[in-house]
């Protein structure tokens, strides 16, 4: 993900579910999954491989969440 200070929920240690509705990705995050890992409430929902390699805009959103992610240049 990109390199943005980390918030931490109180309750769990972990990362603030949704605190964004938008996220970029680079190919060192692949295979994508929703919720991503290090997020605290993993099980928020089902997690959902997202394609976003094959996506033709490099952008895909989260049939559960509706989070969007966006491939960018970088790792891989």
């Amino acid at each position: 993900m990109s390199a943005e200070p980390a918030q931490t929920g109180a309750a769990t240690g972990g990362r603030i579910p949704n605190d964004r509705r938008r996220y970029e990705v680079t190919r060192a995050d692949l295979p994508l999954s929703c919720p991503m890992p290090g997020m605290s409430v993993w099980n928020s929902h089902p997690r959902v491989y997202l394609p976003i390699a094959e996506a033709p805009d490099g952008r895909v959103r989260c049939p559960y969440c509706g989070a969007e992610y966006v491939l960018v240049d970088g790792d891989g």
